[in-house]
């Protein structure tokens, strides 16, 4: 099979897959909001056409590209250490996020290098739209004049739309797997599934190292649209949606300051209902934000004091140079199976939800328990330069004054992570 049609081939029938599962869209049709299962079918049939395979043929060769990139995930050898394998920090069991609690991950050829970002989860990721400067959209009352500002895209900074591009970042980062193209191409031909990768893309990839490495990006990107194992929607609070559990006490007042917009106003940015169709929410609306995280001193980039991270505006995303308005923004990722994970924002500076709803809580009530003090004044928002304060998000809880009374007390602080605890995968209803 020619690579292009494989890649057209497993995009539309990943769509249809998702509208199969009751989940919503999935692959290309990341762009949009939502998928249609007409709109699926209808372009599996199209691609099946063009192809000239039967629809059971496009699904037989999703099939294939599927188990291709389960191996692909987990191989190791792979990175130019080959001891370094996506796997290893997007660990299965642990919402596909790290299982450590390191800030950012180790690697490179040493496995002793380390980036400047904490490592996200790939869970949750089919419904992302593709990054926008201006994004129109109001799932409440249908009002498009809104501008929700920039929102999408993958990685931190939404950088890239598609999981073959996002894939390609760790692969061939020297901070990161620390490979090449033809590095990757001669780890797969040595593989075991050398056969099983030929037989999906046709007895020819071999021949070319960079038709191997956009093969091996598709099927990567297509293991990771797998519904049952990266969007199953199988939380407590899902089933609690369904009708299918109850929450505790706690998790409900939990559940309840995560809604109000004059408390935890979570849900402002982590929306918490279905959508309109019906659809599960995602717990992110996928917008880029600026909340001025205090910086992590234990990473390495971070002891230049001249250096910052700031996002969309740089220095790993380089269109958005420049423009100030794009500075210090990050995307806000989804709550989902939060409470798997060891490190949180994107610099990794946290290591428990307690201490990341406690920041959003007291950020502007107490900043000298988040912010260093210099003889005797708080040095707030350490990690943006002033220049760039204006970004700030100033919502509530964002929207107090040191000294006041924070957004929430301690016994709220407990309930908000007690419903985050509500959104991890795998929950099973006692009998």
């Amino acid at each position: 099979m020619r690579l292009a049609t494989a890649c057209v081939l497993a995009t539309t029938a990943m769509a249809l897959a998702a509208c199969d599962a009751g989940a919503p869209d999935a692959g290309a049709v990341a762009a949009a909001a939502h998928s249609s299962a007409p709109v699926a079918v209808s372009a599996v049939q199209v691609a099946a056409h063009e192809a000239g395979q039967s629809r059971a043929q496009v699904y037989e060769s999703v099939r294939q590209m599927t188990a291709l990139g389960k191996q692909l995930f987990f191989d190791a050898s792979l990175s130019g250490s080959g001891k370094l394998a996506c796997a290893s920090c997007h660990s299965p069991e642990h919402g596909f996020s790290p299982a450590n609690a390191l800030s950012v991950q180790l690697g490179g050829n040493d496995m002793h290098r380390t980036g400047m970002r904490a490592a996200p989860t790939l869970k949750y990721l089919q419904a992302v739209p593709a990054f926008a400067e201006h994004y129109h959209e109001s799932d409440d009352e249908g009002d498009e004049s809104v501008d929700a500002g920039p929102t999408g895209g993958l990685t931190w900074d939404g950088r890239v739309d598609r999981g073959g591009e996002q894939a390609r970042i760790p692969l061939l980062s020297p901070f990161e797997m620390g490979s090449t193209p033809a590095g990757v191409a001669a780890a797969v031909k040595a593989a075991p599934y050398a056969g099983a990768f030929r037989a999906a893309f046709g007895e020819h990839i071999f021949e070319s190292d960079d038709a191997t490495f956009s093969a091996v990006l598709q099927a990567l990107e297509t293991f990771e649209q797998t519904p049952e194992v990266f969007y199953p929607y199988t939380s407590k609070y899902d089933a609690y949606l369904a009708g299918k559990a109850q929450l505790t006490q706690a998790e409900l007042r939990g559940l309840q300051l995560f809604n109000d917009e004059k408390k935890g106003n979570c849900a402002s940015c982590h929306i918490s209902q279905r959508t309109m169709d019906g659809a599960p929410p995602q717990f992110s609306d996928f917008g880029l934000i600026a909340i001025g995280v205090p910086r992590n001193r234990a990473l390495s980039v971070n002891r230049d004091p001249h250096f910052y991270d700031l996002g969309a505006c740089g220095p790993e995303r380089t269109d958005l140079k420049g423009r100030a308005e794009f500075c210090g923004i990050f995307r806000t990722p989804t709550l989902r199976n939060v409470a798997l994970k060891k490190s949180f924002f994107h610099n990794g500076i946290y290591h428990s939800l307690d201490q990341v709803v406690r920041f959003y809580a007291e950020r502007d009530t107490n900043p000298d328990k988040f912010y260093p003090v210099v003889k005797g004044k708080v040095q707030k928002f350490d990690d943006l330069p002033q220049r760039y304060w204006a970004n700030l998000n100033t919502e509530p809880p964002f929207d107090r004054k040191p000294g006041e009374k924070p957004a929430l007390d301690e016994a709220e602080i407990k309930d908000v992570v007690a419903f985050l605890n509500t959104l991890t995968d795998g929950y099973k209803a006692a009998n």
